[in-house]
């Protein structure tokens, strides 16, 4: 259970003991259906529901009276529904409108482009909301967020502090704010602290049963921050310990091979390369050759934004293992992503008389035999590949150095396989999706990281522009002026098909509307994530040849191959992506020489084209990464995290600097007097960490 379990039966029945391992099937109030909704919150025991704490916090004394409200103000108001509908514009945007009454007025509420919340927000609802107070044909409140607390809600004392939830579709947080309250004292009682009392009194936090009671119910917004530090200090804890054990039981055995820098192919091909290296390159080059000359097996990820040139750095560490009589395999994610490699590293390699090979599935018998045998042969070489180069036939004579492109896109056990292939061979993960040095430094505290945050001289930004719904016929203009001039375009949507439940345009739609109006005269083609691969492959291919004009497609063109001839990037309803899925969206295009576009296209309220003119502003995917988990959280950065990767419910790494601090000199003392945590007085943080991090522990060989 991912909240640890008090020892004992799970009750069976109702009127039975309630223990933290308690089913919540068997909770009063819970039936089989909340029980499968609860499931979509990862609530499955009583114990998960008691570790499901608010993740804000409305105080009833900042709440203001509808009366006082007057244009130009910031405020949270509670009111009524009294009446609520859809109202188009003329220029096709759909705004959602209700009504809402205190006990002192009435103010009008509006969501532009928010249309489906009609579906959601019902007549008579209490609703709590927090935003700009407008001048529009009288006064209008713009939330810029808002909790629905239902038709039954009370309304709240002066002073309460009131708890927001995280809920889900057919779950609102009145109901999880009630069947926390009446549990939570049976709960509590089964709390018992696994942190030794000497951690959590010297993090200045309190003991857990403390904790939870404040984060539940607190008295004041000051005891809610002290609850919710001690929840964050403890996942932070916990992942520095396993990070700093992983890494301990790493330099213990990952005895490697102490290459030598001979300056010999590394030299040669840097002598022909046709640029300078940046300074940042020459940096990472430096660190890792440190570490592949040690003779410890080298772990480093290295991350950089799109075009920063990462592949030429693993080219080159390849080289240092070529030159020391070593094989060196690159991985990609993609067959096209590999065959893009394969093309970049020959055309480099090819004046130095060395030819990389490919292993992909799409190989025939014959092709397969030539690379098996190559493979098998002790003989330096370089080979470009998929996944097929963990898969059981593919046999390494000599590998020494292993490179995995866009890490993120392999499980944890995909990478592992791949660096298992070899006598311990030097590792090096790459990553085009930018994170701060500080959350970097957490996530993947078992590894050394580089970072590469210069661009290669001479490529030309993207211009970008966020651009209204009333220019769509100009924007679209611009797009066919632009294949006209023998350029190419991608047009991205947020889903594959339309659906009742959201007005969104979709892929599939917009792809025959376009190839049957404005582009009619263009070779168009469809791509989204439900085609088969080999589908897709064939597509990008097509693409990639020239032999397609205008790509229509979703988001699964964000980590493609480079199409240097296309010049636009049009993406629709762009509020409804993250600025780092943005960010990866525009790095399809400015990969040649010309001028190349991003543009954003949508009708959008003040709050969102904030967020994107931010974009806009701005190039640096670092700090676009900063900005998206400042906004959004670190689930929509890392909603293809690979998996056993510990995530955070609580801490926010990005924020809670000090307490990250803390945690990690905390783990240090604890490991330092006991590192395998096999001491009896470490019992409890044994289980805690084999309960929420079970898969982790096995990843990281952590026992």
């Amino acid at each position: 259970m991912a909240a640890g379990s008090a020892s004992g039966q799970a009750a069976s029945g109702t009127g039975s003991r309630l223990f933290l391992d308690t089913p919540i099937t068997y909770l009063k109030g819970v039936g089989p259906k909340r029980a499968e909704m609860l499931g979509k919150l990862d609530i499955y025991t009583a114990g998960d529901l008691l570790f499901h704490v608010p993740h804000r916090y409305e105080d009833a004394s900042t709440i203001a009276h509808i009366s006082s409200l007057s244009p130009g103000m910031d405020a949270t108001v509670m009111g009524r529904v009294v009446s609520k509908g859809v109202i188009p514009t003329r220029k096709g945007l759909r705004i959602f409108q209700a009504v809402v009454r205190d006990s002192t007025g009435m103010i009008e509420v509006s969501w532009p482009g928010q249309p489906f919340l009609d579906r959601t927000i019902q007549k008579d609802d209490v609703l709590l909301l927090t935003g700009s107070v407008r001048f529009f044909h009288g006064r209008q409140l713009h939330p810029r967020e808002f909790v629905n607390l239902g038709p039954d809600e009370e309304g709240t004392a002066g002073g309460r502090v009131l708890a927001v939830y995280p809920a889900t579709e057919g779950l609102s947080v009145k109901v999880l704010r009630g069947l926390i309250d009446s549990h939570l004292e049976a709960l509590l009682r089964q709390v018992t602290d696994y942190l030794p009392s000497w951690v959590w009194q010297e993090a200045g936090v309190p003991m857990l049963a403390d904790a939870l009671r404040m984060v539940h119910r607190p008295q004041s917004l000051a005891e809610a921050r002290a609850g919710r530090a001690r929840l964050a200090f403890e996942e932070l804890f916990f992942v520095q310990l396993l990070h700093r054990r992983a890494n301990a039981l790493a330099r213990e055995d990952r005895v490697g091979v102490a290459m030598v820098n001979r300056r010999d192919l590394t030299t040669r091909v840097r002598e022909r390369l046709p640029y300078e290296l940046t300074g940042a390159q020459t940096r990472a080059l430096r660190e890792i050759f440190a570490d592949m000359c040690s003779p410890r097996r080298m772990h480093r990820l290295l991350q950089g934004d799109v075009g920063s040139g990462k592949t030429v750095v693993a080219l080159f560490a390849a080289l240092l293992a070529m030159e020391n009589g070593y094989q060196a395999a690159i991985m990609a994610p993609t067959e096209l992503l590999a065959e893009q490699h394969m093309g970049t590293l020959s055309g480099l390699l090819a004046p130095v008389g060395i030819e990389p090979i490919l292993v992909t599935g799409r190989l025939g018998a014959r092709e397969r035999r030539a690379a098996a045998e190559r493979l098998a042969a002790d003989e330096p070489l370089l080979v470009v590949g998929t996944h097929a180069l963990v898969q059981e036939a593919t046999s390494f004579a000599r590998l020494g150095f292993v490179t995995i492109d866009e890490q993120h896109r392999f499980g944890v056990e995909q990478r592992a396989a791949l660096g298992a292939k070899g006598q311990n061979p030097d590792v090096l993960l790459m990553s085009a999706t930018p994170i701060p040095r500080s959350l970097a430094l957490t996530l993947y505290g078992d590894l050394d990281i580089s970072t590469l945050e210069e661009r290669p001289a001479g490529r030309l930004p993207v211009r970008t522009a966020l651009r209204p719904e009333s220019a769509r016929e100009r924007v679209l203009q611009f797009v066919d002026r632009e294949v006209a001039a023998g350029r190419q375009a991608y047009v991205v949507y947020p889903v594959i098909e339309e659906s009742e439940k959201t007005d969104l345009k979709a892929a599939t739609t917009m792809h025959a509307e376009l190839a049957a109006g404005p582009f009619a005269h263009r070779r168009t083609q469809l791509l989204h994530g439900r085609m088969p691969s080999h589908e897709r492959d064939d597509v990008m291919r097509r693409f990639r040849d020239g032999e397609i004009d205008i790509l229509v497609a979703t988001t699964v063109i964000e980590v493609g191959i480079d199409v240097a001839n296309a010049t636009v990037m049009l993406i629709e309803h762009p509020e409804r992506f993250g600025l780092s899925q943005l960010h990866q969206l525009r790095g399809r295009v400015g990969r040649g020489a010309g001028e190349s576009y991003c543009i954003l296209l949508g009708d959008v309220g003040q709050e969102t084209a904030e967020r994107l003119q931010l974009f806009v502003a701005t190039d640096d995917g670092f700090e676009i990464a900063r900005a998206d988990l400042r906004m959004r959280g670190m689930g929509d950065l890392f909603g293809e995290r690979q998996s056993g990767v510990p995530a955070f419910k609580v801490a926010d790494p990005l924020v809670d600097i000090e307490l990250n601090l803390l945690a990690r000199d905390t783990a240090e003392r604890v490991l330092a007097s006991d590192p395998a945590l096999t001491a009896d007085r470490h019992a409890a943080l044994r289980r805690v960490l084999g309960e929420r991090y079970g898969r982790s522990l096995a990843l990281f060989r952590v026992g």
